[in-house]
């Protein structure tokens, strides 16, 4: 019985093995297309788009250097969204981080009303919210300005949820002992609170990141000032009726892979335990 187990765990191994190796190759062709493409000149990703064929013929750095010495906006693009995801995901993280410890931590009146309009957030597909947000930004004057992409997503529901899910996790003695001690709510929260919640920091800082990164529908709807455009628009712009720049367009997209992938190897020995802590209790 013991080496038929044995051998169903090594058989289950190899399986697991297997399919994690066919999901990695399929997650990494793309980057591998878009990687090559980036040695190739604009006209063959016209003719023939990403595809996988190694031509050395027509391969060089051109691309790369256009992209470092040419003239374009693409390093005021980069350094606009770089600034701005950075204020946002810190933002983002410390306001929703307080409201969730208020829901995992306190018992009030209308607790579980108001986690119930948390979860409902959750469920609404953010196009439904394109046109009121803009009419109150609009109303707000703050059309144009950074203000208007950071503020409404800075008590972002997801992350509210997650957060709240893993303080449930923690044992409220914690809680209770900085009370006995005399510690204020402030002091408990910060010296004793925050440090456990390091992974769980590390992680929503990841999925934040990327999705502040990656945000064009939002920013280009609130966005009219060119200096003020962040990477998704600008390389959106390369495309138009009168002309495209794929040269600047493919290498562009590839460099700005980079700062997320910098953001996961940071944060990586925390990653994978922010995200299974908040499941040890529901």
């Amino acid at each position: 019985m013991g080496k038929s187990q044995t051998r169903s765990d090594f058989i289950s191994r190899i399986v697991i093995i297997c399919l994690f190796i066919i999901l990695f190759v399929i997650i990494m062709i793309p980057f591998y297309a878009v990687a090559l493409s980036s040695f190739k000149p604009g006209e063959s990703l016209v003719r023939y788009g990403l595809n996988l064929s190694l031509d050395f013929n027509i391969m060089s750095f051109d691309n790369f250097i256009y992209l470092f010495t040419g003239e374009h906006d693409y390093f005021v693009w980069f350094w606009n969204s770089m600034t701005l995801t950075i204020v946002q995901v810190i933002l983002t993280l410390f306001v929703s981080a307080f409201v969730a410890y208020g829901f995992a931590a306190y018992d009030f009146k209308g607790k579980n009303f108001l986690f119930i309009c948390v979860l409902l957030i959750m469920m609404v597909p953010f196009e439904i919210l394109l046109v009121p947000l803009y009419s109150l930004i609009n109303d707000l004057k703050m059309v144009n300005s950074y203000s208007a992409i950071i503020l409404p997503g800075i008590a972002n529901a997801a992350t509210i949820f997650f957060f709240r899910q893993y303080l449930r996790s923690i044992p409220k003695e914690i809680i209770q002992s900085g009370r006995v001690d005399g510690a204020n709510e402030y002091a408990i929260y910060f010296r004793l609170i925050m440090p456990i919640m390091k992974p769980s920091f590390a992680a929503m800082a990841i999925l934040n990141g990327m999705n502040s990164w990656n945000n064009l529908l939002w920013p280009f709807m609130v966005l009219g000032d060119q200096s003020k455009f962040t990477l998704p628009i600008g390389l959106k712009t390369l495309l138009t009726p009168y002309g495209n720049n794929y040269d600047l367009l493919i290498v562009g997209s590839f460099f700005s892979i980079i700062p997320i992938f910098i953001l996961f190897i940071a944060f990586q020995k925390y990653f994978i335990d922010g995200m299974t802590a908040g499941a040890v209790k529901g």
